[in-house]
């Protein structure tokens, strides 16, 4: 059974026992149930409902097991050529990692 869940925007596969890098979820601790209910889709052994726009009574329940990882670092650097214009810029996106106990449908 799996579900397509969307968190904060994007759109995830869910399945129970599965880890997930969500985007940082602000005011979570370690261990802390989190339910998402904004279910598109549920497989449940080849019966799917799909929602209009969303699954009516389906929601994920995850733990919360690492609140705040930093992803990769990224170079953001720009130029105009002939101008001596030069800029270097950094950015590490923050992530919250889940695990996913539950899906109910």
């Amino acid at each position: 059974m799996y579900a397509i869940v969307e968190i904060k925007g994007q759109q995830f596969k869910a399945e129970a026992g599965k880890f997930l890098y969500v985007q940082y979820l602000g005011d979570t601790k370690e261990g802390d149930a989190v339910e998402f209910n904004n279910v598109l889709l549920v497989d449940a052994d080849g019966t799917v409902k799909v929602g209009a726009p969303t699954v009516e009574g389906a929601k994920v329940v995850c733990e919360v097991l690492t609140p705040m990882l930093k992803g990769e670092h990224i170079i953001v650097f720009k130029k105009k050529r002939r101008k001596g214009y030069r800029r270097k810029n950094g950015h590490r996106q923050l992530f919250t990692k889940v695990m996913i106990k539950e899906v109910v449908a």
